[in-house]
């Protein structure tokens, strides 16, 4: 038999739980990590460059899908977000190899790291129906009135993923955004976008609406300022900013208070920014962060 040729894919955005190219028409190849110095990057597969236009169309699609997914119930919020889980499972050999090339990791590492992203997903599906026991509370208050402090998501959130986490980070910043009601608009990591794409067509295939999470390759300093300035985005987290050349997070911050967009900040002292360890349990501020708290006053009957 004659030798087959390799099929070299040139994979696409995901905007508004479609696969869209980018209208700039643009992509990048992406490589493999090197296995040792010196050595020739093997070539993985094309990813679509995203712009402007294609963040601006992804916050159109986030604010379109925002209504339906704040309202519907956190029990049916958690039972989505469980889905994407199974979903992954099915898919844990591919995962497992894209990270595990993109990474240039171990296979017992990479498989380690697809069972956290995956176990992480069942987290915050857990926490859907309980932050708001624990972020909301009923007040005293000097009168005949209830008076209770209840947790709404904040709107639409822009998230520049981990650089170097292409699976775990990725999922440890997106699963608590949407768990709590928000919706997402995504940049993925530059050099290791693969997994964000195969995670972009688990959402697909699972039960997440349509503009819910919306997943764009690309250069995060051509992109991210875009979003920070963005007036229809009510949230950022600048956790991506991490090695990231040519982006500041500090200047994305001051951008973003003219529009009073609740912040992320990167891990890190000062303005040096750096990934947080994945592997550690998260707290539940990347859920509080994004929520905003109303205050509803009812009266009290004889």
């Amino acid at each position: 038999m004659a030798a087959r040729l390799d099929v070299r894919k040139t994979y696409k955005l995901y905007i508004g739980g479609t696969f869209p190219r980018s209208e700039s028409g643009r992509s990048y190849e992406v490589f493999a990590a090197p296995a040792r110095a010196g050595a020739t990057p093997r070539f993985l597969a094309n990813a679509a460059q995203g712009s402007r236009k294609d963040a601006r169309d992804a916050v159109v699609a986030a604010r379109a899908a925002q209504p339906g997914w704040a309202g519907a119930t956190a029990y049916n919020r958690g039972q989505v977000l469980y889905r994407v889980a199974e979903v992954m499972e099915g898919r844990r050999a591919q995962f497992a190899e894209e990270v595990r090339v993109g990474e240039g990791i171990s296979p017992s590492r990479a498989d380690s790291l697809v069972s956290q992203a995956i176990d992480r997903w069942v987290w915050y599906a857990g926490w859907t129906d309980k932050i708001a026991q624990v972020a909301g509370n009923p007040n005293p208050v000097a009168g005949p009135f209830f008076n209770l402090s209840v947790p709404e998501p904040c709107g639409v959130v822009a998230i520049l993923a981990p650089q170097e986490s292409s699976l775990l980070g990725l999922v440890s910043v997106i699963a608590p955004a949407i768990a709590t009601g928000n919706t997402a608009v995504v940049v993925s990591s530059k050099d290791r976008p693969l997994p964000a794409v195969t995670l972009s067509e688990c959402l697909a295939t699972s039960d997440v609406p349509g503009g819910v999470v919306n997943i764009i390759t690309g250069d995060a300093a051509e992109i991210a300022p875009w979003l920070a300035s963005h007036r229809d985005v009510n949230g950022l987290d600048l956790t991506g900013t991490a090695g990231v050349e040519g982006l500041t997070w500090g200047e994305l911050e001051a951008s973003a208070a003219e529009t009073l967009k609740l912040i992320v900040r990167p891990g890190g002292a000062g303005a040096r920014a750096e990934e947080p360890d994945w592997a550690i349990e998260p707290a539940i501020s990347r859920m509080t962060t994004f929520l905003e708290t109303k205050t509803v006053w009812h009266p009290k009957g004889r």
